[in-house]
């Protein structure tokens, strides 16, 4: 598996998650022109997607005005804020006219909504797929949800501060060396004029990418080492102090330190990147077209490793992986069943479609597929083409995720405003996986 999986991400990749904004207010489904196209599908069902990530909601209510105007079938987008998908979910699935798209894009979701997912299998769009690697599928083979795009994260970097702070790429290759150079530019930060990283912030609009992308480093190389490929009951913690060492470096060698992190918003992180205040910002490559449109040079940016002190992570690639799978509601209607898979054949095949999701997300695992220009997916594939291992998304098994992570978040709340006590962190992370596995089986 895994060597068919860095083959996929080698020749295609990889990848646009969590990234964070605030929602905006969902718009209703454009009115029907009154005439369609004569190639048209009958307008006989709607479509309800329920978008889980705020940064693409433009795009995607564009989209759908776009599908409506030519084949006159109802297209409603609602965006659901960051940190709300799932409590959004479920309020949305209790009503009469519920999502008749949604997100299932992790093991815990399969395990709340799989009785609600229409099996994808002899659909058309499951069709158009060039991989089955990234789609949850059901005891008996059904095709739950697909991963319609993938995605990378890891430290962001902007070269020209690096070099004007008198460093190169060339000199980070491991944890130490990433120290280095970040503990050098924090020393100079009044000379310079910028610090080493973004801010860390844990307001909830931030917190997503410490509580689930750097915490996966841990799981990565503790999964890695005891060669587990489904979600476990229990976890050991065996890999915590790497995650605490850069956890200390993120929140040491920046201007925004201490319990100040505790309000810092992603937007503050981003800014402070996109205005040259920062060399670093641990994001992903959905990152990559807010960055070129606030005005910065692709060419002055590159995608590194979370490196953590792990032996032989000199090797180690980006983090690879998708939590962007689309599930049908088969509780929905016949005719909105239809119409919703009519409109994502149409968006994984049509010109304005593939034109949108490559812009948006990245490489896509269809047929028609256009490939992107975020440069940050060549840099993914140079890793993996000169030998380094994936670093694949180990996250994706956390049970009851929102909760588990709420807790780590908390208890690193307490330990960055001045506790000092990194226990707590252990005990959320071991412990609250342990609870919260239990408590997802007792609810089955």
């Amino acid at each position: 598996m895994k060597k068919a999986l860095a083959l996929i991400l080698a020749l295609c990749m990889v990848f646009a998650l969590c990234a964070c904004g605030e929602s905006k207010a969902p718009e209703q489904p454009a009115e029907k022109p009154a005439e369609a196209p004569a190639d048209a599908p009958a307008a006989e069902g709607s479509v309800y997607y329920l978008n889980f990530k705020p940064e693409a909601d433009a795009a995607w209510q564009e989209l759908a005005k776009t599908y409506t105007e030519q084949t006159g079938v109802p297209v409603k987008v609602v965006t659901a804020a960051s940190e709300e998908y799932d409590t959004t979910l479920t309020a949305e699935m209790d009503k009469s006219s519920a999502p008749t798209l949604f997100q299932c894009g992790n093991q815990g979701a399969i395990n709340s909504w799989g009785d609600y997912c229409l099996d994808l299998k002899d659909t058309d769009v499951y069709k158009e797929m060039t991989t089955d690697s990234f789609n949850f599928k059901g005891e008996n083979g059904e095709v739950l949800s697909i991963g319609y795009c993938y995605e990378a994260f890891g430290i962001i970097v902007n070269t020209e501060l690096l070099e004007k702070a008198g460093h190169s790429l060339d000199e980070i290759k491991d944890f130490e060396s990433l120290k280095t150079v970040a503990d050098d530019i924090h020393a100079r930060a009044a000379e310079l004029g910028f610090d080493a990283f973004s801010s860390a912030g844990l307001d909830s609009s931030s917190s997503w990418r410490f509580s689930g992308h750097l915490a996966n480093m841990p799981l990565f190389y503790e999964f890695r080492d005891d060669n587990v490929t489904e979600q476990p009951a229990t976890i050991k913690g065996t890999y915590l102090e790497n995650y605490k060492k850069v956890w200390d470096l993120y929140t040491t060698d920046s201007a925004v330190t201490g319990a100040d992190l505790l309000t810092a918003t992603g937007d503050m992180s981003s800014a402070e990147f996109k205005e040259g205040k920062a060399v670093f910002y641990q994001n992903g490559t959905w990152e990559y077209a807010g960055l070129i449109e606030a005005g910065m040079d692709p060419a002055k940016l590159a995608m590194i490793p979370i490196y953590c002190g792990v032996e032989g992570e000199d090797k180690a690639g980006l983090c690879c992986g998708t939590e962007n799978c689309w599930a049908v509601n088969n509780e929905s209607s016949e005719e909105d069943i239809k119409a919703t898979l009519d409109f994502m054949k149409w968006v994984v095949t049509s010109e304005e479609g593939t034109t949108m999701m490559a812009e948006q997300f990245g490489p896509c695992p269809f047929k028609n597929a256009k490939t992107p220009e975020n440069v940050f997916f060549a840099q993914a594939n140079d890793y993996t083409a000169n030998g380094n291992y994936i670093v694949t998304w180990a996250f994706n098994y956390t049970p009851a995720v929102n909760d588990w992570r709420a807790a780590v978040v908390d208890a690193l709340g307490q330990y960055t405003a001045g506790t000092g006590d990194w226990s707590a962190v252990e005990t959320a992370f071991v412990e609250g996986w342990a609870t919260q596995y239990t408590n997802e089986q007792a609810a089955k």
